[in-house]
């Protein structure tokens, strides 16, 4: 598996220049590593912030997983959204607000045609709130479909 949690480094994370502003790191709670975050207050709203991980040595013709941990925290605070590289123009998938501020587990399949996917880009939305924040980690990409829950 490609474990691209943020305290290893394992994995090659970009921030995008032609966004409005970056993701950060933040330290995790328990103190062991940290996670990617864009605080509430950052930007205007509709402002994007875009992390991109690149990828290589994806096989054609076969199917991943991408596992991470998300939290969407404070009211309105804004979007999370994920895009394949290989279909640019909708997301994969996308959340708007936590029902609390905990972590939670998105999962996406990735199936590799033909053309594969070379990156995986996290977008940040701002929302209208001034508090809380998107967090990201845990990213991890494995091979074959996604487990069941």
């Amino acid at each position: 598996p490609v474990d691209c949690s943020f305290s290893h480094g394992v994995c090659d994370w970009k921030q995008d220049t032609d966004d409005d502003f970056d993701w950060n790191l933040a330290d995790r709670d328990s103190g062991d590593g940290y996670y990617m975050a864009v605080p509430g207050f950052v930007g205007h709203k509709k402002d994007m912030g875009r992390l991109k991980l690149l990828l290589t040595d994806l096989k054609p013709k076969s199917s991943y997983c991408l596992i991470f941990s998300y939290r969407l925290a404070g009211e309105r605070v804004g979007k999370l959204r994920v895009f394949l590289a290989s279909k640019k123009t909708a997301p994969v998938w996308e959340e708007s607000k936590g029902k609390d501020e905990r972590w939670r587990t998105g999962k996406i399949e990735i199936f590799q045609a033909a053309e594969t996917t070379n990156s995986i880009t996290f977008e940040s939305e701002r929302g209208k709130g001034k508090t809380g924040e998107i967090g990201v980690d845990n990213v991890i990409l494995t091979s074959g479909l996604c487990p069941e829950d």
